[in-house]
């Protein structure tokens, strides 16, 4: 791995070339901001996931023989580094399949043991599908209801709104972290204050926020906190619930999947459960994906999140002044939104926005970013959107500029 302790002083070109995928293929460079979606991944997370998909592979958990047991203590000792790197334990991480299952999981585990007929959840307009499915899901099945908080003018969640909705009867308040179109920030420390005020649980969509923000669960004061590998730098088909201690330990959440290695032990009169995060974990995992999990938040703390946000933050504000600049563009979210830029141009609609640049080697997302209640409370059908990452730099602002400056020629808009 080519990475440096910090990012100051050197060129993110430094760090493009851990990452192939940024390049064409005849060689040219990829202006890739589309990394909210999904980041691209370093050399150091392919490879460890090449090596547990062949010299190293065995199954884990149930092998006596000495390559199975060297397998099982790599994907615990990815378990460790994940919560680590989250600022939990690992005897408090479940892993997922990504944050969509894991918000499922506590829908289904927590919500359908937990909620009853006019109980309340709190949810907030700019909540990515994910976070909105689920529960209308474990509403029906319950006769709980949905409540949800409206924004701020620049776009953020108005907590100032929820506090004066809430009421003894909400017993789950979910919310993103980082908004997946907006970028906007959650005042966690509010949030979580205002669901403690009811006695209601806090889960946080951490998808955006863990690749871009220092993060401390053991200080953050949530119950529930979901997250995916792909967001950052590591593989798909694999993420991570925390729950807090105390939550595992009580019972209040009940497995929601049955099949191998989260029991104890299986008869036909009756079956018993293994304790802990193992309970929620059904069937052989992914194994080489936890393992390449593990190489992506060494690569990212051998960087560290501050140094990203840094980055981050300066290309932002840079993309929204230049796009502010243009009378005919609206720019969607806070000033501080984080790594995030989504926006409009009049007359020309996002995804032929998206078709053009991309001819010219930069992708942005064009569309309605599974956050279609979002669009219809921005009143639009969908926002182009652009993203940054690790290896963003101002060549790739430069780059969608220029982009927009052709689309805008092409649709006689000089």
């Amino acid at each position: 791995m080519n990475a440096p302790a910090a990012i100051e002083g050197m060129l993110p070109a430094d760090l493009r070339a851990d990452f192939p995928g940024l390049r064409t293929a005849d060689g040219a460079p990829w202006h890739y901001l589309d990394t909210a979606a999904t980041a691209q991944k370093p050399r150091a997370v392919i490879d460890a996931m090449a090596r547990a998909m062949g010299e190293d592979y065995a199954t884990v958990h149930r092998g006596v023989y000495a390559r199975s047991a060297n397998m099982t203590a790599a994907y615990e000792a990815a378990r460790e580094a994940v919560a680590r790197f989250v600022g939990g334990r690992a005897d408090e991480l479940i892993f997922t399949r990504g944050a969509t299952e894991a918000i499922n999981l506590v829908a289904q585990s927590w919500g359908r043991a937990s909620l009853r007929p006019g109980d309340r959840i709190m949810l907030s307009q700019l909540e990515h599908h994910s976070n909105i499915v689920p529960w209308q899901l474990v509403a029906e099945a319950t006769g709980a209801q949905i409540d949800v908080v409206p924004l701020t003018d620049d776009h953020r969640i108005d907590l100032e709104a929820a506090e004066a909705m809430i009421t003894k009867r909400h017993k789950m308040v979910a919310f993103a972290h980082v908004s997946n179109v907006l970028g906007s920030v959650l005042d966690t420390a509010r949030a979580a204050a205002m669901a403690r005020s009811v006695g209601a649980k806090l889960l946080l969509d951490g998808c955006q926020a863990v690749p871009r923000l220092p993060l401390d669960l053991a200080t953050l004061d949530c119950d529930f906190y979901a997250f995916s590998a792909h967001k950052l730098y590591g593989p798909t088909g694999i993420g991570a619930l925390w729950v807090r201690g105390d939550l595992l330990e009580s019972g209040e959440m009940l497995p929601y999947q049955g099949g191998g290695a989260m029991i104890d032990r299986v008869a036909f009169t009756g079956t018993t459960f293994a304790p802990g995060t193992q309970r929620f974990e059904a069937g052989t995992p992914a194994i080489a994906e936890a393992i390449a999990f593990h190489a992506a938040v060494d690569y990212v703390g051998a960087i560290g999140v501050e140094a990203i946000h840094a980055l981050e933050t300066r290309l932002t504000d840079r993309l929204r002044r230049e796009l502010l600049a243009m009378n005919d563009v609206t720019v969607f979210g806070p000033t501080d939104s984080a790594g995030i830029v989504s926006f409009a141009i009049d007359d020309i609609h996002s995804h032929d926005l998206g078709t053009i640049l991309d001819e010219a080697g930069v992708a942005i997302r064009a569309g309605h970013h599974c956050a279609q209640p979002l669009m219809d409370y921005l009143g639009v059908p969908a926002t182009a959107r652009a993203s940054f990452g690790l290896y963003s730099a101002d060549d790739d602002i430069d780059a969608l500029l220029e982009g927009i400056a052709r689309t805008r020629r092409l649709f006689g808009k000089a």
